[in-house]
């Protein structure tokens, strides 16, 4: 009976790598965390248990049965079960934009994850011979091992289990190296940045003002977490810098005060509250106690610097009796940084800034929308308080360039204009792309997006009043992902918008077709939002 069983294990070892490497991609972009991924997985469990998985368990019931009832030579039985298994192989080849990356840690969580499969295999193998005789238990083995490729992707679950130690002891060394290279910068001065949404364009603002007159470093991208800050620090940062400039970011209570304790931040800029990841925080209060974590990790003699505007962020601003900075649109006897006079057109904005104690100057900027002349300002409160002088904040906020998929201006060459914001997911940076794009007077106005997510129990109330904006500005709208997208549907029929100009695909790829046909010279387009890949509905 060796040879059947070999046959049956080859079959089954083929078909569960695909899908072992596939929860491989998945959780990497899960960020290795497996409540979220175990959210992916209940959100896409057509996508798992697919017909090809479920006809490949029923007949591996059938087969079993004959088997057992009737019997038949065990090689062909072998032969035939394995020859499904590859057939029934999914998730070969797929179409991801963000690529799998083979890091040390997804190797490592790999090889943890094969070591269960073998592992599992080889108790499978000893459960079937104690529950059956020598005649039946290839039958109950091939039976357990179809289940096991059913729930096959649920192995790098207990991967992440199994390495759990081993990752933390592995973070912990490099969390260290990065907290003690920053204590030793005793003049490096470091701002921390954390908001729910904002902080990206933020850091980068800040770091293009402060380098006026300080060489800054600032934290990649998105870098935001503890393991990739420290990366940063570790590799990057050096005694030639001056200013630092950090995002933190933060999806569950505590993680603010982890990365600030990294960073030892001597400047903390809180740039709003708002519902994002409101799915792990569960209530907003939770959100405001855990970005003023950043605040209150700041020393005796550091600077809070509020966005007055935001409400939630004002009640913060107001309960705190450190040294602080407040800007802002709305209030501006009540801010020490503003700004008025502001003209926005669909190539930039100019205002002027006003600076308690040092004056007003004139500014103009290639970003687009009102929103993030606020961010600006946060550069500028944080220019104030390292002491810069007008000319050199005025002088930053010239040289500041669009951060790439938000609220990034496009001219293909075509006569068609792409306004990129595809980061964007959330209700104020929504609407704010909308304002944006009505600007665009006497030109036919289109919307790419899937909507909102991690909104928690707002999320379709939130995105049907996204839809209700849409109706007021764009001329069509293509809606990405039919399920997800009905609340944008709901509000965008309920305002009298014209059914005829709602589109609805599947993905980004689909849509791109669609404006192949649609678009003419003179056109709009804004893609709002892009989806991470664990989202998709294709």
């Amino acid at each position: 009976m060796i040879f059947p069983i070999l046959i049956i294990t080859l079959g089954w070892a083929i078909n569960i790598f695909f899908r072992m490497k596939y929860s491989l991609h998945m959780m990497q972009i899960e960020m290795y965390d497996n409540p979220k991924y175990m959210n992916w997985i209940n959100r896409n469990k057509d996508k798992i248990y697919t017909k090809k998985s479920k006809i490949f368990v029923i007949a591996t019931v059938l087969m079993s049965y004959v088997y057992l009832c009737y019997g038949f030579n065990s090689y062909l039985f072998a032969v035939l079960w394995a020859g499904a298994a590859v057939f029934s192989i999914e998730f070969a080849k797929y179409d991801l934009k963000k690529p799998l990356v083979l890091t040390k840690r997804a190797k490592r969580l790999m090889e943890g994850t094969l070591l269960l499969i073998i592992l599992d295999g080889l108790i499978v193998y000893g459960f079937s011979r104690w529950i059956a005789g020598n005649e039946y238990y290839i039958s109950i083995y091939a039976l357990i091992l179809s289940l096991s490729i059913y729930y096959g992707l649920y192995y790098i679950v207990g991967g992440i289990w199994l390495l759990t130690p081993v990752e933390k002891s592995i973070n912990h060394k490099f969390y260290r190296m990065a907290q003690e290279k920053i204590k030793g910068y005793q003049d490096l001065k470091t701002i921390g940045i954390t908001g729910s949404y904002g902080k990206t364009s933020t850091k980068f603002i800040v770091a293009t003002i402060t380098n006026q007159r300080y060489k800054t470093y600032h934290t990649p991208e998105s870098y935001n977490t503890p393991m990739g800050i420290s990366k940063a620090i570790n590799e990057e940062l050096d005694e030639t810098y001056c200013v630092f400039v950090a995002e933190l970011g933060a999806e569950r209570m505590g993680e603010i005060k982890e990365v600030a304790q990294l960073v030892n931040p001597k400047i903390g800029v809180l740039t709003s509250i708002g519902p994002c990841h409101l799915e792990t925080f569960k209530t907003i209060e939770n959100i405001m106690k855990t970005k003023y974590e950043l605040i209150e990790e700041l020393p005796p003699d550091g600077i809070a610097i509020f966005n007055y505007d935001n409400e939630h962020v004002k009640k913060l601003a107001d309960m705190t009796y450190t040294k602080k900075i407040l800007y802002g649109l709305e209030k501006p006897n009540d801010v020490d940084v503003f700004a008025d006079q502001i003209v926005t057109t669909p190539e930039g904005s100019t205002f002027t800034l006003h600076i308690k104690e040092k004056g007003n100057v004139v500014c103009k900027t290639k970003l687009l929308g009102r929103h993030n002349i606020l961010n600006i300002l946060a550069g500028a409160a944080v220019g104030y308080a390292l002491d810069m002088t007008l000319v050199q904040i005025s002088s930053g906020i010239e040289k500041i360039e669009p951060v790439a998929h938000r609220l990034e201006l496009i001219n293909p060459g075509t006569g068609v204009t792409v306004i990129d914001d595809a980061f964007n997911s959330n209700p104020d940076g929504a609407a704010a792309a909308l304002d944006v794009l009505s600007q665009f007077n006497d030109q036919r106005k289109i919307i790419v997006t899937p909507g909102m997510i991690e909104l928690g129990p707002i999320e379709y109330e939130e995105n049907k009043k996204f839809g209700k904006k849409i109706a007021s500005v764009c001329d069509y709208a293509i809606l990405v992902g039919v399920k997800r997208t009905e609340a944008i549907q709901e509000g965008l029929v309920e305002s009298g918008f014209d059914k005829e100009r709602i589109i609805l695909v599947k993905s980004l790829k689909d849509s791109q077709e669609i404006l192949k046909n649609l678009l003419k010279p003179n056109d709009v387009v804004l893609f709002e939002n892009d989806l991470p890949e664990t989202y998709n509905e294709e």
